[in-house]
C-alpha cells in the first residue's frame, strides 16, 4: 500500500511539474510577448464591450481662470443616455425628447460648444471607451515599454503608444496600463489625434478607466476629460472639465428570465373582501411599486442597499423626535443632477445631491422636505397603477415620468420641514444646511444643468432656513459649504449597487481645494473581481464629516 502511495504521489508530482513547465513556457518573459498579448487581448475586449448597452452620463463644466480660486466653472452641459455599443459608437439619449417638448434644440452632445472639435456627436465621449477599436497593432503603433506600476492592488505593465507615420486619422496617442495576468488594458490616458498634416480641429485629452466587473471581464466605467487652453477659430480660449460615468451593464439580467415556479406570497385574509379604503391603499402601493421597479430596471435607480439605510436612519431621527410614523423608505437616483422627490412613501434622492452635501444636518434638511411632502400633500400615484403607464424605454423615461411638486406644495413642505428640524437632533447645525443653499445660489448661473431637476424637485429650503448661519466666505478653510461631485457615493457599474465611500479626511491646504459642485479627475483603486466585486475610485469622507478629499 505504501509503494502504491509512493507511485501515485510520483505521478501527481510529475503532473504538477509538467503543468508548471507548461505555464512557464506560456508565461510572458519579453516586452515583445507582452505587446502581442496586449494586442490580442484588446481585440477580445472590444468584442466583449460591444455586447453591452450601459447607461452613459457625461457632465461638462466650462472653466475660466480666477485670481483667487484658480479656475472656476462658468457654464455646464449634461448628457444622459443608453450607449448602444453593439451598433458602434452610438447612443440613445434620454434628454432630447424632453427638450423637444420644451422647445429646445435637439442638441444632445455635451461637447457641442466645441464647434471645431473632432469629437462631435456621441463619439465625443463614447469613443473614449476604446483605445483603438480597429487598428491597435504593430502596423499602426509604436509601443515603448515604460515599466510596471500598481493601480490599487492590480499590478500593470505600462506602455507609451505613438501612432506610426501615415497610420491614419484619429489614432490614440498616449499611455496604456495593462494588468499583468491576462494583459487587459485597464487604463489609457492621452488623446485621439493624427500623425498627418490634416487639420482635424480640436482633439480632447482624456483618462479612461475599466473595472473588473466579472471574472475575466473588464468594462469601461469612468472617463475624465479636460482641456486647459484650446483655441477656437476666433482665437478665444476653451477650457473645460468633464466626467463620463457608465453603469447598468447587467440590466439585461434585471429584465431577463425569471423563475417561473417562484411561489407567490399569500394574502393575509384570503376569504375576506376588501373595503374601498383598503382597495385604494393597495392601488397606491401597487402604483408606487410600478414606478420604483421600472426606474430600477432602466438603470436610473439603485437597488436597495447600504446608502438607503443611512438615509432612512436620518429620516427616522426626524420622525422619532417629532412623533411621526410615516413608514418611509429611501432610494438613490444614480444621476449627477441635484434633485429629490417622493413616490408614495418612498423618498428618492440623487447621487449627485448626496455627493455634494457637506454633513448629516444638510442631508436631514433635504430629506425632511420630502418627508413633509409625503405627510402633508400625500402625492398621488393613481396614474401609475396602470402598468402601461410605466412600461417605457430608457430613452422615453425622462419625458414620461415627472414627480415635481407644485410651488404651493413645496412651500408648505418647506415650512413644515423647518419646524421638524428645529425639534430634531440636527437643530444646532442647521446653519450648515443654509450655507449649502447659499453656495448653490452663488453657483446657480454657472451650473444650470447640474441644478436642473430632470425627474423631481430642485434643492430649495424655506426662506427662514436659508437665512440661518454665517455669511458665505470662500476664503475660510473651515467653512466647507458644498463638496465636489463624487465625494460620497460609489456605484458598482455592473449591478448598480451603491455604498458610501470611506476614507480619512484630508485637510485643505488652500481655499482652491474646496471645489464646491465641481468636476474632478477620477483616481480608482483597482482590484480584481475575486478580491472585491466593487471598487470605484477616489475615496471621500463619511457623511458626518465636513472635511473633503
Amino acid at each position: 500500500m505504501r509503494a502504491f502511495n509512493r507511485f501515485s504521489l510520483s505521478i501527481v508530482l510529475a503532473g504538477l511539474f509538467a503543468g508548471a513547465v507548461a505555464a512557464q513556457s506560456s508565461a510572458v518573459t519579453t516586452v515583445d510577448q507582452a505587446i502581442d498579448r496586449i494586442i490580442a487581448r484588446e481585440h477580445d475586449e472590444v468584442a466583449t464591450i460591444q455586447r453591452y448597452s450601459p447607461i452613459v452620463e457625461t457632465y461638462v463644466q466650462d472653466m475660466k481662470p480666477d485670481p483667487e480660486m484658480g479656475i472656476v466653472p462658468t457654464k455646464d452641459q449634461y448628457f444622459l443616455g443608453q450607449a448602444l455599443l453593439s451598433k458602434g459608437i452610438n447612443d440613445d439619449s434620454m434628454l432630447d425628447k424632453k427638450n423637444k417638448k420644451k422647445g429646445f434644440a435637439n442638441d444632445i452632445n455635451p461637447f457641442g460648444h466645441l464647434e471645431e472639435s473632432s469629437s462631435r456627436g456621441g463619439e465625443g465621449f463614447l469613443q473614449m471607451v476604446y483605445v483603438d477599436p480597429n487598428g491597435l497593432d504593430r502596423d499602426h503603433y509604436e509601443f515603448r515599454y515604460v515599466g510596471r506600476e500598481f493601480l490599487g492592488e492590480v499590478r500593470c505593465v505600462v506602455f507609451d503608444l505613438t501612432p506610426l507615420p501615415k497610420s491614419g486619422k484619429g489614432r490614440f496617442n498616449g499611455r496604456i496600463w495593462a494588468e499583468d495576468q491576462d494583459f487587459t488594458i485597464v487604463r489609457f490616458n492621452g488623446m485621439f489625434g493624427s500623425t498627418n498634416s490634416e487639420d482635424l480641429g480640436f482633439n480632447l485629452h482624456f483618462d479612461s478607466w475599466r473595472m473588473n466587473l466579472q471574472p475575466g471581464v473588464w468594462l469601461p466605467a469612468f472617463i475624465y476629460s479636460q482641456e486647459s487652453d484650446l483655441k477656437s477659430s476666433n482665437g478665444s480660449a476653451i477650457r473645460f472639465k468633464a466626467q463620463t460615468r457608465l453603469w447598468g451593464y447587467d440590466l439585461a439580467s434585471v429584465n431577463g428570465p425569471v423563475d417561473f415556479n417562484q411561489a407567490a406570497a399569500p394574502v393575509e385574509a384570503p376569504h375576506q373582501d376588501y373595503s374601498p379604503i383598503e382597495a385604494e391603499r393597495q392601488w397606491q402601493d401597487r402604483a408606487e411599486t410600478n414606478v420604483i421597479d421600472r426606474l430600477q430596471s432602466l438603470g436610473l435607480l439603485a437597488p436597495p442597499g447600504q446608502v438607503d439605510k443611512v438615509l432612512e436612519t436620518v429620516v427616522n431621527n426626524i420622525e422619532v423626535t417629532n412623533n411621526l410614523d410615516a413608514d418611509v423608505h429611501c432610494r438613490v437616483l444614480l444621476t449627477t443632477t441635484l434633485e429629490s422627490f417622493s413616490v408614495g412613501h418612498t423618498i428618492v434622492i440623487s447621487r449627485g445631491l448626496v455627493d455634494t452635501l457637506p454633513d448629516e444636518a444638510s442631508l436631514a434638511a433635504v430629506l425632511s422636505q420630502e418627508l413633509a411632502s409625503i405627510v402633508l400633500t400625500k402625492p398621488s400615484t393613481d396614474q401609475w397603477g396602470f402598468n402601461d403607464t410605466t412600461n417605457v424605454t430608457a430613452a422615453d423615461a425622462l419625458s414620461r415620468f415627472s414627480f415635481k411638486a407644485t410651488p404651493t406644495d413645496v412651500d408648505a413642505a418647506n415650512q413644515k420641514a423647518l419646524q421638524w428640524l428645529k425639534n430634531s437632533p440636527y437643530k444646532d447645525k442647521l446653519g450648515n444646511a443654509a450655507l449649502y443653499l447659499k453656495q448653490l445660489q452663488a453657483e446657480s448661473q454657472a451650473l444650470p444643468s447640474l441644478i436642473d431637476a430632470r425627474l423631481g424637485n430642485g434643492v430649495g429650503f424655506s426662506s427662514a432656513l436659508a437665512t440661518m448661519g454665517p455669511a458665505l466666505d470662500s476664503d475660510k478653510l473651515d467653512q466647507v459649504a458644498a463638496l465636489p461631485l463624487g465625494t460620497r457615493v460609489k456605484v458598482d457599474p455592473w449591478d448598480d449597487h451603491t455604498e458610501l465611500l470611506h476614507s480619512k479626511p484630508v485637510a485643505l491646504s488652500s481655499a482652491r481645494e474646496k471645489m464646491p459642485f465641481e468636476v474632478t479627475p477620477f483616481l480608482l483603486y483597482l482590484t480584481r473581481y475575486h478580491e472585491s466585486k466593487a471598487s470605484t475610485g477616489s475615496n471621500g469622507p463619511a457623511l458626518a464629516s465636513k472635511e473633503q478629499q
